[in-house]
């Protein structure tokens, strides 16, 4: 197996309150840790079941600014991150990654914002994301922060990609991978789940657990659409009257 710069995520509850919102959460509660056997893993679920909350906590426990950026990062907006990431221990591989980012789809206004603003530093080399469009600017983020040998955390990427752009994207992932970095990925586009080899875990029925490609809904209900699109259609429509 590859080595891994982050091999496990252990939550130590013993330092969350018994009354926190965090342990009503069911894809995380009584969950001890988190095993990561991948160079590639993604978080699947529905909205609300604990995805971002997990991958934030692993983010901020790794030394990520929590809105966003590299380890360079300390800029703040807003404090909105939850107290998981006091009670996250994260077990290391031998390795030391030579980079990283943690890359959110809410956030990264923000995140373009400062990218601007240090690149026109000393040395650096002026970005200019406010000029382009959503999707080129988060795609020439990427390009410009992802390297070899590196752990990259993406909070709901495809919310800023076309179709077209997610397999772009999933083109600078391999990239990566094959040069021994990292992913772990909070996603919803049947296009990023089918990167290849890649572990997803599901944060819905129960504890999260690991699930087949074809078992998610993303991929159930995007094949249902292309399928019979007019079937489901007219069915979601009589229901809704």
């Amino acid at each position: 197996m590859t080595s891994l710069f982050i091999d496990k995520a252990i939550i130590e509850w013993d330092k969350i309150a018994k009354d926190n919102y965090l342990r009503g959460i069911d894809a995380i509660s009584g969950v001890g840790e988190v095993t990561f056997r991948n160079p590639v893993t993604f978080f699947v679920g529905e909205n609300g079941s604990g995805k971002s909350t997990l991958l934030e906590a692993i983010a901020v426990a790794y030394g990520f600014n929590p809105e966003g950026g590299t380890k360079n990062y300390s800029f703040s907006t807003y404090d909105s991150h939850s107290e998981l990431c006091d009670a996250m221990r994260l077990s290391k591989g031998a390795g030391r990654a030579k980079s990283g980012y943690f890359l959110r789809a809410e956030s990264f206004y923000n995140v373009a914002t400062k990218e601007e603003e240090y690149s026109r530093g000393p040395g650096g080399n002026p970005m200019h994301f406010h000029k382009m469009s959503h999707g080129e600017s988060f795609l020439a983020m990427v390009k410009n922060n992802f390297r070899s040998e590196g752990v990259y955390l993406l909070d709901e990427p495809e919310a800023a990609l076309s179709p077209q752009r997610q397999l772009a994207l999933l083109m600078e992932i391999d990239r990566c991978v094959k040069g021994g970095s990292q992913f772990i990925i909070v996603t919803h586009s049947p296009i990023l789940l089918g990167f290849p080899g890649a572990e997803l875990l599901d944060f819905d029925d129960g504890p999260v657990h690991p699930i087949e490609y074809e078992e998610t809904d993303s991929y159930q209900i995007t094949s249902l659409f292309i399928n019979d699109r007019e079937r489901l259609l007219r069915q979601l429509m009589e229901e809704s009257k």
